[in-house]
This record gives C-alpha cells, structure tokens and sequence, in this order.
C-alpha cells in the first residue's frame, strides 16, 4: 500500500496481524520480549506494486523469532504428542555473513552456528548446497533441452534463473506471461531444501512430515515471501515445506538477546541427511556471490551442446558491474551468450529489450539484489538499513576462498536420485524438484515503478 500511494487500511491490518499473532497465550514473553517483528518495510522490498496481500502479510508476521520461540517453548512442556522435531537449514551465502561478523574461519562459523541452534534446542542443523546441486543439475538440463527445442517454441530461449525470489515475485505480479513462460521450472534451492527435509529425510526418520518445524536461515526477507507460496505446500499433512525463515540478522537478534557472543560457543558439526553422518568442510559452487547458476549451466552447455571444455569463464562488464555477459565462440560464430541481471535497474532493462524484441542472451542469472545474495538486506546492513560494504567486502573474500565442488560428483545427489526419486527423468523428479511460474492478474491501477 505505501509502494502504491494507494488508500491504507492500517487499523484493520494491525488488528488482522495482532489477531494472528496472539496464538494460544502460552508464549514465555521474557524469554523473547525484545526480539523485533517479522515486517518486509519498503526499505526492505524487492518487489513492486500490491505485491502482498493483507493475508500474506499478517503471514509473514509470523514467520520470526517469536514463532521459532514458540515451537522451542513447545517442545520443553510435558504433552509430547505436540512436540515437534526441530530442523534448521542454513544458506551458504549466510555462513560467510556470520564468518566476517565475528572473524572467524566458515568453516568455524558453520559448527559454532550449529552448537548455538543446538543450545537452543534444535535437533538437527543442515547445510542447504545439496539442495543447490540438485537445482542446478535440474537448471542444467532444462536449459539443454530448452535450447534443442528453441526452433520448435516461442518461449525456449531465452531461460531465465528461477533461484531468486524477489525476481520471481515481481515477473509474477508486475511482468506478463511473455516473461514468466521463459523461467526455468527447477525450484530454489530452499524449496528443494523443503522437498528433501520434509520429505526425504522425514521418510527416513519414520516421521510425519507436520512433526517436524522446518526453519531456513537466509541472506534475504524475501525468503520469507516464497515459504508461503501455495505449491510449496503439501496439502496431505497439512505442512508447507518451508515453516520459517529467519534471516542471518535475526539470528543475530538472537544472539544479543541470549547475551551470547558465536566466539563462546561450542563447535558442533553439522548434520548430514544421511543416517548419522555428519557434513564436513563448507563448499561452495561457481559464482562470486550467488550459487553459480550461470557458470554452471555455461560449462554444462558448452560440453553436452557443443563438445567444448571451458575450464574458465571471462565476464565482461556492460553498462555496470551488475550487468555482465559471457560468450561462447565456435569457428568464429558466437553460439552461446549469457548474462548476470542484478538488481532491478538491469532487471528492467533486460525486459524493456526481451519486450522490443531485441534480447540476444540464451540465459540470464537474474539476482533482485545488487550485488547477488551475499548483498542479501537481511545481512550486513548498518543501523540505518544501508550496505555495511566493509563487512561486504570481507564476507565477498570469505566467500571466495570456499572450495567449489561440481553438483555432478555429489555421489549422495546421484544416490538419491536412484532411490528416492525414481531415476533423472521420472514423473517424481517434476512433481519434488520442479514447479511452474505464470503472471497473476492485477488491477487496472498498478504502477509502473521505475526502479
């Protein structure tokens, strides 16, 4: 409503919100009293125009601190039929937020992170890449076969990256079918996540997939907006794949409230999906401060496409660092270009051109945030809602020291696939790792906000 300058409706909202926020009374108030509301201000927003409505906003209250408190408080009283499991995944784009923040190594900031959800109460803390490789692995394909269809479809080329949701929100709720017919099917990595916690894991764990909280720690509150998309949702149990997203600043929030500094905690290693292994070092993919969809699905291209090894990618900068391309050459003939999109400027332009029907790019990695997810407004912000770029900078140089390792040698990834998802190309693969994406109507009134 502040984004659109439309007529508010304050009142009936905060008594909406307050209403949903009341839960049953049993909330142990000091034990959270000062922790801050889940609330997307303008300030924080990614998406344009009406993009949320009353409902999902009165939602999105929920999805905070206060509601993790909730579950945690839950679990310590005596009636365990309404116990719940405790289930944390964490982003890799936050670790190096919390590396940086209390100078540590990432791979100390990942156990410390866990032993202080641990000490809290949660039962298991996951790494979310291999939810990334499955996504990317998928993005792979889907790109490949969109591209031996290009002839044959309008809208195969060009693809678009579908692993941000600030991105997503907006090409749903402001752009037209034109745009949103070219995103790839492949779900985030948190909604794989989702996918796997809920179900994969739950199966294994005999348990019911509504018994267990699942929380995702990310860099962005936009995360928070896509755990409430109706198709991340399994209607059978009742259960959305995603419960809770915390960003990397609310956990943060936490610790201040716990008087809890992450360099007093102690190490515990991650937990694994799998049995009773435990994860070990932090990896990472290709891509400077996203999970590397562009140089993944470039390389993956070049070889299934075109035969061609590329060993490393030169980007070239266009109209601004966020805006870069990466070509392809074959006996003189450029047959591969690709983009990074980010930020809403580069974003428009590149669909004022896609519109005009001047776009000359295969894929686009598109990011809403300038700078990718590392940039995330959940994390390194100053007191006053801007870029702390110094923080930045080191959380960029701990990012890039990660060591890379390909999604195609996760042998876990290509286990699973055989046993739990019934083969590369099976019916399961769409229905847990795929969705669709298409243009919701709006109003006659929307604005045409000019980032």
């Amino acid at each position: 409503q502040e984004c659109s300058k439309k007529q508010k409706n304050d009142d009936t909202q905060s008594a909406s919100v307050d209403a949903l926020s009341s839960h049953d009374g049993s909330e142990e108030k000091n034990e959270f009293d000062t922790l801050a509301n889940a609330k997307i201000l303008l300030s924080d927003c990614l998406a344009c125009d009406s993009c949320m409505t009353l409902e999902e906003g009165a939602r999105v209250f929920q999805q905070n601190q206060k509601e993790f408190f909730r579950i945690l408080n839950l679990n310590k009283k005596c009636d365990t039929s309404k116990h719940k499991v405790l289930a944390v995944s964490i982003c890799p784009q936050s670790l190096p937020y919390f590396a940086a923040k209390f100078s540590l190594s990432v791979n100390e900031a990942a156990k410390r992170l866990c032993g202080f959800l641990k000490s809290l109460g949660v039962h298991y803390v996951f790494d979310t890449t291999i939810a990334a490789d499955f996504s990317i692995l998928e993005s792979q394909r889907e790109f490949v076969q969109r591209y031996q269809r290009r002839n044959q479809e309008e809208h195969a080329l060009p693809m678009f990256a579908s692993a941000c949701p600030g991105w997503i929100r907006y090409a749903e709720r402001v752009l037209t079918n034109l745009v949103t017919s070219h995103i790839c099917t492949a779900k985030s990595p948190q909604q794989i996540m989702g996918s796997l916690v809920k179900g994969y894991f739950a199966r294994q764990q005999n348990l019911s997939p509504d018994k267990i909280f699942h929380v995702v720690v990310a860099p962005c509150y936009d995360k928070k907006l896509e755990a409430l998309r109706e198709d991340f949702y399994t209607a059978l149990y009742n259960s959305p794949e995603v419960d809770c997203v915390l960003t990397s600043g609310e956990i943060v929030q936490i610790m201040e409230q716990k008087n809890v500094s992450m360099k007093d905690v102690t190490e515990v290693a991650v937990d694994s999906l799998f049995d009773d292994l435990k994860e070990g070092d932090v990896v990472r993919h290709d891509g400077k401060r996203s999970d590397g969809y562009l140089e993944h699905i470039f390389k993956h291209a070049a070889k299934e496409l075109f035969g061609m090894d590329v060993k490393e990618i030169t980007y070239k900068a266009l109209k601004n660092k966020d805006f870069q391309e990466v070509t392809l050459e074959k006996d003189g003939e450029t047959v591969l270009r690709f983009a990074a999109a980010y930020g809403f400027r580069n974003i428009q332009n590149m669909v004022l051109k896609l519109k005009k029907g001047k776009f000359l790019y295969h894929f686009v990695e598109v990011l809403a945030c300038p700078g990718g997810c590392l940039n995330g407004k959940g994390q390194a912000q100053t007191e006053d809602g801007k870029p702390d770029r110094a923080l930045l900078a080191q959380m960029e140089e701990v990012y890039a020291a990660i060591p890379v390792r390909l999604p195609e040698t996760n042998l876990h990834v290509q286990k699973m696939y055989q046993d739990w998802l019934e083969g590369t190309d099976s019916k399961k693969v769409q229905d847990t790792l795929h969705t669709t994406y298409s243009a919701v109507n709006q109003s006659t009134s929307s604005l045409d906000i000019k980032w």
